[in-house]
């Protein structure tokens, strides 16, 4: 209703100039968080042949996610609920908004069950803002288990990469 939200601009806008490597074909990708779906539309747009599973908790974020995959003819979506993630294997990649407000000890939950569901080759890519602790999330994924980066910085947001260690 009131456009892209800055910081998934910034996400999309530096994930996509990217030379990053394809994911193979038939790979599942991940957006965590998916609200509206601008993410999930994305990577089902520049992965025709993978499959997106864009995850939100809020059930109007993912009915809105699930008209707009529709209305853009992208088959390769499916928006689901948290708990109904259990049948889609490992995950190649997640790109992720993540909501940062929830607070620290449901945020670090969230991203410790999402990132722990990577294959072994797996990226994340996330998206925070400088003021609501990046730095601080990113010291925090770098626990042994996972290894963060921080890839660019823009309009006041940082991109981190994750992955195994």
């Amino acid at each position: 209703r009131h456009g892209l939200d800055k910081g998934t601009r910034v996400l999309l806008d530096v994930m996509t100039g990217l030379q990053l490597p394809p994911p193979p074909p038939g790979s599942t990708l991940c957006d965590l968080g998916c609200g509206t779906g601008a993410i999930a539309l994305a990577l089902a747009v520049l992965h025709p042949d993978c499959s997106v599973i864009a995850v939100d908790v809020n059930e109007r974020a993912r009915d809105l996610c699930a008209a707009n995959a529709a209305r853009n003819n992208l088959t390769n979506v499916q928006v689901i609920a948290p708990g109904d993630f259990v049948a889609h294997g490992k995950l190649a990649v997640i790109w992720s908004n993540p909501p940062i407000r929830i607070g620290k000890e449901a945020l670090h939950d969230l991203l410790s069950t999402w990132l722990s569901r990577l294959d072994d080759d797996g990226t994340a890519h996330l998206v925070v803002s400088k003021n609501l602790g990046a730095d601080s999330l990113t010291a925090w994924l770098n626990n042994g288990v996972f290894v963060a980066r921080k890839i660019a910085s823009s309009k006041g947001f940082r991109i981190l990469g994750v992955c195994r260690a």
